[in-house]
């Protein structure tokens, strides 16, 4: 059975592109099949987070017919199955398709994870009416937790049940949010608390994913305690 999981987030910035692909690695690496779609139409960032700005088709042709969404799959190097949005300011989606569309490729992954579009427009609700579950991305800062409370209406209006929260960027600052107040703030649970770190920056740099380029950074460890926890599993993180 495939379960489909969206990633979402009304406010821009969060990281929630860095969430998505270090997630779904992860989840890999437990030995789950995943599917990574790039679900942004408007400003899709997974091909350039993954090194792959230039493809020959991606959802948006799937969209438009041309191809079947199965055809527009990629395999990274580190062994995550990749469905990338154009990056090409042309190209243009019906976001009313997305759905039936996604819907193909039932039975090709136990998982399928989206990367949703920023805001709470057309095309974010169409991702989550696919969506059996979702996740909200923020950080801990009060104008994304504001969001993420928005996002959290948008997530129940679509009928789509939400897991739970991941903060991003957490550097325990003393101006920043407590994951408690977040908790609270939101009534829903902190899934996962990824810490701000230099080797974000450096695997973006090297377009592959954290768990690929630095898989023993604390980031790295975190996002598998995640995918665990996601899959019901227990990680011991070696010392």
């Amino acid at each position: 059975m495939t379960k489909f999981i969206a990633l979402v987030s009304s406010k821009g910035g969060v990281g929630k592109t860095t969430i998505a692909v270090n997630l779904a690695t992860a989840l890999m690496q437990f030995g789950r099949e995943v599917v990574l779609v790039d679900a942004n139409l408007a400003n899709p960032n997974i091909a350039l987070h993954l090194g792959s700005p230039k493809l020959p088709a991606t959802l948006h042709d799937a969209l438009a017919g041309t191809k079947h969404i199965r055809e527009v799959a990629y395999l990274h190097p580190s062994g995550l199955k990749v469905i990338p949005a154009s990056l090409s300011w042309q190209a243009h989606a019906d976001p009313e398709k997305l759905h039936a569309t996604l819907l193909e490729l039932i039975g090709t992954a136990e998982l399928v994870l989206m990367d949703t579009a920023t805001g709470m427009g057309k095309n974010t609700r169409a991702a989550l009416e696919t969506a059996d579950e979702s996740i909200i991305v923020t950080t801990p800062d009060l104008p994304a937790v504001t969001d993420a409370i928005r996002t959290s209406m948008l997530c129940e209006q679509t009928g789509c049940n939400i897991l739970g929260i991941i903060v991003n960027r957490f550097a325990a600052r003393q101006e920043e949010l407590t994951i408690p107040a977040i908790e609270a703030m939101l009534e829903r649970p902190v899934l996962g608390v990824i810490p701000e770190e230099e080797m974000h920056r450096r695997a973006l740099a090297l377009q592959h994913p954290l768990q690929y380029t630095h898989p023993e950074s604390a980031a790295a460890v975190e996002f598998r305690k995640l995918a665990a926890r996601l899959l019901g599993q227990n990680y011991q993180p070696k010392l």
